[in-house]
């Protein structure tokens, strides 16, 4: 996680306002700002994921052959899969669900 300077002093601030305005105890004020940084923390990250462009496809020559055989499990559809970026590709979705692998695991 990148270390935010302004939301360790935003919280620290508010801690101090919150102690200054409030009859609140000290160790229920501390508890609140550090649960309100830890909240800002992990809703940053999350913001700072999806923000992240996708990464670019692979070159055309670095494409693997597969042979690999999908079933959808809600209407029965099959898929042959001839070539992947990887040798175990994630399965292709349908009908909102993942298709389950049906080729053999010798033939993987």
């Amino acid at each position: 996680m990148r270390n935010h300077p302004a939301l360790t002093v935003g919280a620290a601030i508010a801690g101090a306002l919150a102690l200054m305005f409030t009859s609140a105890s000290v160790a229920a004020v501390c508890v609140a700002t550090l649960a309100g940084y830890l909240i800002f923390r992990v809703g940053f990250a999350m913001l700072g994921g999806m923000a992240r462009p996708i990464p670019e496809p692979p070159p055309p020559g670095e494409l693997r052959k597969v042979r690999l055989t999908y079933r959808c499990p809600i209407c029965g559809t099959e898929v042959r899969m001839t070539s992947a970026n990887d040798a175990m590709p994630d399965p292709p979705r349908h009908c909102m669900d993942e298709m389950d692998l049906v080729t053999p695991v010798e033939d993987l």
